[in-house]
């Protein structure tokens, strides 16, 4: 009888030792479960023992494997953040590079454009440069230079037509230079016409004309601090082959 008692009482302490590790075990604690299953005893409960064991174990490795994943994601995460700001930086950079607008002369912007003017690069032009018209004042002209330009499509000559009268609502006036006879020839097969931007030949024709409406409104350099500023011009104008044309009248 008092054999039985005692059988009894050691299965309930083994009972409870395997409810204890599974209460561990459901709160994470799996590494504290497994010691409470160190001892197996070779008898039939035992085997269920070693089965909550080993099923414990595995669960152990899992989770370690598991939080591994978790960390080679989250690098992997940072590293593509890393990517992508360094991506958006390069684009901020690249936008700044093909629209270049330069202060060829007090009170007039040349914009020269160079390769591919599709229609999302029309658009990334007309805000930035009515962006600046609007911010300065002493703007009168701008220049937009195709020379670059070998592609133009019936929407980007559209948006250009779009931007001339933009800057005229601002009150400047807006003259297109430089068109190849490739462009040329494709605004003429698509039916765009420019006559609203004065198409001219060249940058220094373009130019000289902004000058001449200057120097009719008596805006022209006549004093020695315009006259210097027209002189720190003429690396411009060796670009274009004819330095004359920059130099004021009379001088």
């Amino acid at each position: 009888m008092h054999e039985f008692e005692n059988a009894v009482s050691l299965d309930e302490l083994r009972m409870q030792r395997v409810i204890d590790a599974i209460a561990l075990a459901s709160a994470g604690e799996i590494e504290l479960a497994l010691k409470h299953l160190e001892s197996v005893e070779q008898d039939t409960f035992g085997v269920i023992e070693e089965a909550l064991r080993v099923f414990l174990s595995e669960l152990s490795e899992a989770k370690q494997k598991s939080a591994q994943a978790l960390d080679e994601l989250a690098a992997s995460k940072r590293e593509l953040e890393t990517q992508l700001r360094t991506i958006q930086r390069q684009e901020v950079a690249i936008r700044e590079l093909s629209v270049p607008i330069i202060d060829v002369w007090q009170g007039i912007l040349t914009l020269p454009l160079v390769g591919l003017l599709d229609s999302m690069r029309a658009v990334e032009v007309t805000e930035r440069l009515l962006a600046r018209v609007a911010d300065d004042s002493d703007v009168e002209w701008v220049i937009l230079d195709l020379t670059g330009v070998t592609v133009v499509d019936t929407m980007t000559a559209q948006h250009l037509v779009k931007l001339a009268q933009a800057v005229r609502l601002l009150g400047a006036s807006c003259i297109v230079t430089g068109l190849g006879g490739h462009v040329a020839e494709t605004l003429v097969t698509i039916g765009v016409s420019l006559d609203e931007l004065r198409p001219m030949r060249s940058l220094r024709e373009g130019l000289r004309f902004c000058l001449s409406r200057r120097k009719a409104t008596g805006l022209a350099p006549t004093t020695a601090s315009e006259l210097s500023r027209s002189f720190a011009l003429e690396p411009v104008s060796r670009l274009e082959g004819e330095s004359s044309a920059l130099r004021p009248r009379g001088s």
